[in-house]
This record gives C-alpha cells, structure tokens and sequence, in this order.
C-alpha cells in the first residue's frame, strides 16, 4: 500500500527533513495533520495510535487542555524575556517545580536546574559543566570525555562526540580526548529478558581500561545513557550501572546520566536515576518536560557541582555559557502544566502498574518469523529482527510502514523496532499495538 494523494496540501521540496530519507519520504508521504488523547490522524483522515509517544516525548498524551491553555496565558501575558542577567517568574517557579521531583529525590541533592532547549543542548551543557567543575576545584587537567558504543547524545559537537552512532559521526570532525566504553549488548547471553540481563556488570570495568590508559587525572566526566534508547533499547546489567557509578567515584570523575528519553515516567518511575537507585552528578533532561508541546531540555546538577562554581566576586559571571531561549516562557508555562498534569494523574508511575502487562504482549512475539530478541524495560520495547542479506534495515521499515497504513505508530533504527507509548495507554491499546505488529512481522518475509 502507498500513502493516498495529497490534496490541497504544501509542497513538499522546499522542506529538508531531519534524519529521513528525503527522496523517499517525498515519494510516498506520511503527513500526521492532528492528533489527540492516544491517537494521531493523518492527513487523509485515518486515526494512527502513537506507540511511540510522538519521540519518546508525549508522555501525557496528545492535546492536552491544560498545556494549551497555559501556554497561551503566558503568551499573552509575556511572550519573551532575556535569560542573561535578567528573569522572570516562570523559570524560577518552573526550576523550583522541577527541583521538587528531581531524579533520586531529596537526598540526590540534584536540585539545580539550568534551562536548554533540547536534549542536544542538554547534552551540550552538561559536558561543559563537568568541565567547568573539575576546573573550579583544581582539576584543570581533566579535559577527557567519555561515552559508550552504540550511545546517543544528541546531535551538537558535544554530543556526537561522545556518542558512538557510526551514521551520526562519520561525516563530521568531532571533539578530541574523547574515548568510549563498549556497550552493553550481549544477545549471546542476554536475549528475550523482561528488565534487566542478569549478565554483564562486569562490562562496566571497562572505564578502569580507559582510566589505566590515559590517566584519571585526564578525564573529566563519563556519560551514559541509563537505558540506551535510539540505539534499539538496550537495559543495563543487573550491577553495572552502579560498577559505574563507584569507579567514577574512586577516580574523581563526574558521572552524567543522559535521561532524555527516560525521564519522567518512562520506566514506571519519575526518572531511570530513580529506578536503578544510582545517582549520578549530572542528568540530562528534555521530550517529557514539556509533554514535547514546547522545545525545552533543562540539565540536574547536584549542588557539590552547582556550588564548586559559585566562588570568586559576587558580580562575576560563573559560568559562561547559556542560550537566548533558556528558560523561554511559553515551555516554563507549558512545563510547569505538564508537571501539574503528572501529579494529578500519576503518570510518572502509572507505568509501573502496566509493566508486567506490557512486557508479556511484547514478549507475545517471540517465534514470530525473523524475531531473534525482544527487551522490555517499563514502558519501552526493542523488537529486534533478523536483517536481510545486503538490505540491513529494509525489514523493519517495511514493518514500519505496514503498520502506519493499518493504523500504528512505531519507531525502527536499523532493524530494531522501538515501542514507548504515551503513559496514559491503556490494556486494550497495548493489545491493540501487538496484534498489528505482529501480523506486520508476519507480512515482512
């Protein structure tokens, strides 16, 4: 099946399209013209239930009054304020909101919040922070950045530098004094687990490798992403995050959780820092603080690393870096009615009651033809699909194709197919996304 002609509809050149294939997408078009609740409709009136929360974003599901109406209060109350060297009340109520749910709660200490616009940004300004720290303690030597295979953080120098998405590196110069741990996937001893593998936390002493190589005194921070998400869902081993967390520790080296996609009640709790009990120095955050209705990321920091760069004269600036839409007004507004809405409906646990359901229809699928791992975590799924000879990726996309045509929303990387549904999803939704995955599974020889 292809897409039904547009009608009436934009051209289609002038627009250049993010991670797409743009002749493609061009030839047949997927257009997405409104959305509500647990469902998207086209553009040729079909309704398309979102198994993927928009980008691992809506987690309160689509069109919610609340938001709209407080983003157009502050729009027509204060459209735009500078963020350097002035404010205004909705970043501060929005920081204090935040700083109130933070990751790990109250005895983290990860209680200030500094604004970005994206997760990109987010990514960005952590690193620098953790630069910027080990500067203002003395550690002037530790430039060295670590991140993992097979990680992403985003699309900024920073964040490409540190992640380790081939395609997203090959083509441009990134940061120097950057190594990587290996990842985490093991399918020869972890395959089809609900949570976490119970093999692997030993992968974890890979950062003593790199310490041994180049020298703790040389390395700054290390940056994971708690749960890897773009990269096709990949949980941690049972211990090896908090291997992770205790060798930094030892090394005095800052430990950055990349929670853009798991935070806020991704995994059934308020952030994955509080569901593996690990806490790190710094967590990145965006998609889910603003239910994904307004560009906005804001990074965690703990107040060791807050309060190490709050020394010298009062009037000196601290830290020199920030962006003309830090703490922008509309996502604050917007933010803060995302967070009201989280508390009244519970939505940042609500997917720990619906886990054990959610991990028993996906792992429904196991024996379909070319299915050869499923990994569940929360209210994340990684189907994972044997690829064709010479066409790595050709099947899930037909998957995933299939699916939108019939009705369903789904996220593929390469041959991976990833599922993150709106938090407020419900028993006969999760039923309904497996039977239409599967019966596309079965279509895709």
């Amino acid at each position: 099946m292809t897409a039904s002609p547009l009608k009436n509809a934009p051209g289609l050149d002038a627009y250049w399209m993010p991670f797409t294939a743009n002749r493609q997408f061009k030839a047949a078009p997927r257009l997405l013209a409104s959305a509500e609740g647990m469902h998207y409709t086209s553009d040729d009136g079909r309704r398309i239930l979102d198994g993927t929360a928009g980008l691992w974003c809506v987690n309160a599901g689509h069109g919610r009054r609340p938001i709209a109406e407080a983003v157009e209060r502050q729009l027509l109350t204060l459209d735009f304020a500078p963020s350097f060297q002035m404010g205004h009340p909705a970043a501060f109520a929005f920081a204090e909101a935040l700083a109130a749910v933070a990751p790990g709660g109250a005895q983290a200490g990860l209680d200030r919040v500094f604004f970005t616009g994206s997760g990109s940004e987010s990514v960005d300004t952590a690193l620098k922070i953790a630069l910027a720290y080990q500067r203002a303690i003395g550690q002037g030597t530790r430039t060295r950045l670590i991140g993992r295979e097979r990680g992403y953080h985003g699309v900024g120098f920073g964040g490409i530098s540190v992640g380790g998405l081939v395609n997203n590196r090959r083509a441009f110069t990134q940061l120097p004094g950057v190594d990587h741990l290996r990842h985490t996937h093991d399918p020869a001893r972890n395959s089809f687990v609900k949570g976490q593998p119970e093999h692997g936390a030993e992968l974890a002493d890979d950062l003593e490798r790199l310490v041994a190589l180049h020298g703790a005194e040389t390395i700054a921070a290390c940056i994971v992403e708690p749960v890897a998400g773009s990269t096709g869902v990949l949980v941690p081993p049972k211990g090896y995050l908090e291997r992770l967390r205790e060798i930094c520790t030892r090394h005095g080296i800052l430990l950055i959780f990349d929670e853009v996609i798991t935070g806020f009640g991704r995994l059934g709790t308020p952030f994955a820092t509080d569901y593996f009990g690990v806490t790190p120095d710094l967590v990145t955050t965006a998609k889910g603080l603003t239910n994904g209705t307004v560009p906005m990321g804001a990074v965690f920091a703990s107040r060791q690393v807050h309060d190490a760069l709050m020394r010298g004269p009062e009037g000196a600036i601290e830290l020199f870096h920030g962006y003309t839409y830090s703490g922008h007004p509309l996502a604050c507004a917007a933010g803060l009615a995302t967070l009201a809405i989280y508390a009244e409906e519970g939505l940042l646990t609500r997917g720990a009651a619906l886990a054990g359901e959610w991990a028993s229809a996906m792992h429904d699928l196991r024996g379909r033809r070319n299915v050869i791992d499923i990994r569940t975590i929360g209210l994340v799924a990684g189907i994972e699909l044997e690829s064709r000879p010479d066409a790595p990726g050709a099947r899930a996309y037909e998957v995933f194709v299939d699916c939108f045509e019939r009705g369903l929303l789904i996220r593929v990387t390469g041959d991976i197919i990833a599922l993150s549904p709106p938090l407020i999803v419900e028993a006969d939704q999760i039923a309904e996304m497996t039977r239409t995955l599967a019966e596309a599974i079965d279509r895709a020889a």
